[in-house]
């Protein structure tokens, strides 16, 4: 018996109280043994969690060595001393930093050159010094450049707090604003600033006018909205002429705008919320330009009269097509820059708006990912945006709109001699039972042979429309360096392929997402490039509901399993009206208080349909404060999964006693959670090679 399984045996995992709570709805009755564990005053709940967290410790124990390895690896490859690539708006150069040691950023400008002296307008680091979280929520200069609004969160929880900076005297100005959400814009007067309030649910649900110099107490409630499905944000036009007022349920949108220039004016209505009908705008010279799903799948761009903005006067300017996804458009003064997604991948198309003529934005590789930079101009020919891929690192372009020119900026140095020839990436199709086809986006390394002995990584998301990205990621290479392929699967539920794709991974179509991936394992073993013994897969918060409902299906598939915030405990959690995103989720899963919806959600509930089986090995994280996924549906799923199982497979739960959803925050303890997880997966393959050790492998195996 080795170190790992005597350890196994000797530690005994904690076992959470029994205590029956009856569900009931629709004539049915759920038993739920675990309900207490919300209850976070029970001193009980916090000895429980503790409980695992040293359990986890203890089983990770022998992984120690490992963790420092990987974490040095991945620190190793980031340049800590480094810059953004400036962006200019107005006479200044933006920019941040970070240097070595320091966990955060720090955000600076400099005036009309970039050889300028440079000025500190807000220091991460400092900020952070006196909390274990830290996160920055809003960061908005004032029109003039003179004024800084920014936000902080402390605990994870998204409740941040508003300040305002006076950039002349580096002195805050004497109010301070709790409980505010990441969204704010400014009015053209440079004293009068908008901002959005949270409920008691942490929804964003009222838009106050603040005055520079003011009590908050004395701000004006300019828009209440009553309705849990429809979180309130604000946001201003690149024009700088108008401010955007969006209420935005997951499938109808309502947009109110107000002149900038007026800031003490009411707010217009552009269109009123009708259910189903989604809309956003932009605002060029007279006209706005409105994207809609009004009878277009796909989305379609047309355009109003900024004085009379009413339906009756929309015109179109781009009109649907069945086999395009509008995923954006980006208006300058001479140009518009068109978003979409063609076969899956991204596309990106630049027309003039005096001339009509129009050119595309190419790239070469089979996967990849782009999106717009940093352009707060609108009298410009230069636009920027980043691109990325499976192998090449995150990259900022400067493309010229009149020239059709691109320069690259910069490319994310990746220290210790990256070579992205020594990688592959391919775009696979796998087919479901139904005879859909899914994309599969696949990195490894050279050399690497199918004959089905590879460690593999699988991931995948398919919610919220949310199109999984092919991107760069450094750490990643600790993974492939040691011969695991990652690979991603773009199944429905996403919006790869279209919004039909989205269509057909919600509601009652769910379940496709699932066995989506299931067809997407099946194909990478029948390709060779793994096998089930060999197979890990990870998905985090509606990724994680994807990890439960896979292994509730075909435990036998998978090898191991990282669900990081899992969001498990469905019918119970929608049920909850109380919890931040509850109701907004009826729009995505369905409303559990009609029973169709009710039964079909309770079908897949990965923590409703546990049963007495072997499981993989399982990596659970969670974070107390985490507002979007509660801690209790991680350590819920835990406790359930660990009373049924009838294997001796590791099972392991984390909760991060001083984070929220996204986890640790600052860059060093980021990478520790990380490092953490990869040393799981590594350890749990007996994959635990050094790079040195891999490449003489390597190089055995082509010899």
């Amino acid at each position: 018996m080795n170190e790992k399984n005597i350890l196994r045996n000797a530690v005994k995992p904690p076992v959470a109280d029994r205590q029956p709570q009856i569900l009931e709805l629709h004539g049915d009755r759920r038993v739920d043994n675990y309900f207490w564990i919300r209850d976070i005053d029970n001193p009980k709940v916090i000895d429980y969690l503790e409980a695992e967290n040293a359990y986890t410790a203890e089983m990770m124990l022998h992984t120690e060595v490992l963790q420092t390895k990987l974490y040095d690896e991945m620190l190793a490859r980031i340049k800590e001393t480094d810059l953004s690539v400036p962006y200019r708006k107005d006479d200044y150069y933006y920019y941040s930093r970070t240097e070595e040691g320091k966990a955060y950023r720090i955000y600076c400008r400099k005036k009309s050159s970039l050889d300028a002296a440079e000025e500190i307008l807000l220091d991460e680091n400092e900020l952070a010094t006196e909390h274990d979280f830290f996160e920055l929520g809003v960061f908005a200069v004032s029109p003039n450049h003179q004024i800084l609004a920014y936000s902080v969160d402390t605990s994870g929880s998204e409740e941040y707090t508003l300040f305002f900076l006076n950039l002349n005297t580096h002195q805050l100005y004497p109010e301070i604003i709790p409980d505010t959400y990441f969204s704010f814009a400014w009015g053209n007067d440079n004293q009068t600033g908008f901002y959005t309030k949270i409920d008691a649910a942490n929804r964003p649900y009222q838009l106050f006018r603040h005055i520079l110099g003011t009590s908050f107490t004395e701000d004006v409630l300019v828009y209440h909205e009553p309705d849990d499905a429809y979180p309130l944000y604000v946001t201003e036009t690149r024009s700088q002429e108008y401010i955007l007022l969006i209420l935005n349920s997951s499938i109808t949108t309502e947009v109110h705008y107000l002149d900038a220039n007026s800031p003490s004016g009411d707010f217009k209505l552009i269109h009123p919320r009708i259910q189903g009908i989604e809309y956003s705008i932009d605002h060029h010279n007279d006209y706005f330009y409105i994207i809609t799903n009004e009878e277009a799948i796909n989305f379609k761009l047309m355009r109003t009269p900024v004085n009379s903005p009413g339906k009756e006067n929309w015109q179109t300017v781009i009109p649907h097509r069945e086999d395009v996804l509008l995923s954006g458009v980006s208006l300058f003064s001479n140009h518009l820059v068109i978003y979409e997604r063609k076969g899956g991948l991204p596309t990106v198309r630049v027309q003039n708006l005096t001339t009509g003529n129009e050119n595309n934005i190419n790239f070469p590789e089979p996967t990849y990912e782009l999106y717009e930079g940093n352009n707060p101009e609108f009298n410009t020919n230069i636009l920027r945006f980043n691109y990325t891929s499976l192998i090449t690192p995150q990259s900022v372009f400067d493309y010229n709109m009149e020239t059709n020119q691109r320069e690259l900026k910069k490319e994310t140095e990746v220290l210790g001699g990256y070579d992205k020839t020594q990688y592959q990436s391919e775009w696979l199709m796998a087919t479901t039972q139904d005879g859909t086809k899914i994309p599969i986006s696949i990195v490894y390394k050279q050399g690497i042979k199918k004959d089905g002995k590879n460690p593999l990584l699988l991931t995948g998301y398919g919610a919220y429309g949310m199109s999984y990205p092919a991107s760069f990621s450094s750490t990643q290479l600790s993974l492939l360096d040691r011969g695991v392929v990652f690979a991603i699967a773009h199944i429905r539920g996403g919006e790869e392929m279209g919004r039909k794709w989205y269509e057909e991974g919600k509601f009652l179509q769910k379940k496709n997402s699932f066995t989506d991936f299931i067809a997407c394992a099946e194909y990478l073993i029948a390709e060779g490039l793994t096998a089930s013994d060999r197979l890990a897969i990870s998905g985090g918060s509606a990724g994680g509901l994807l990890m439960g409902a896979v292994i509730n299906l075909r435990a036998d598939l998978f090898k191991l399993v990282v669900a990081q915030v899992p969001f498990v405990d469905v019918v119970t959690t929608i049920l909850d009206t109380s919890l931040p995103l509850s109701a907004m989720e009826w729009e995505e899963w369905g409303n559990p208080n009609d029973k169709v919806y009710y039964d079909y959600m309770k079908s897949y509930s990965p923590y409703d349909n546990i049963t007495a089986k072997d499981y993989p090995d399982l990596l659970i994280t969670a974070g107390l404060n985490d507002s979007r996924v509660k801690y209790w549906e991680p350590a819920k799923w835990t406790a359930k999964i660990r009373e049924l199982k009838t294997d001796n497979n590791i099972l392991l739960l984390k909760t991060n006693m001083g984070a929220g959803h996204g986890g640790a925050s600052g860059r060093y303890e980021s990478l520790r959670e990380l490092a953490f997880e990869y040393a799981f997966i590594l350890d749990r393959l007996s994959l635990d090679l050094s790079t040195d050790a891999l490449d003489r492998v390597c190089t055995r195996e082509r010899d």
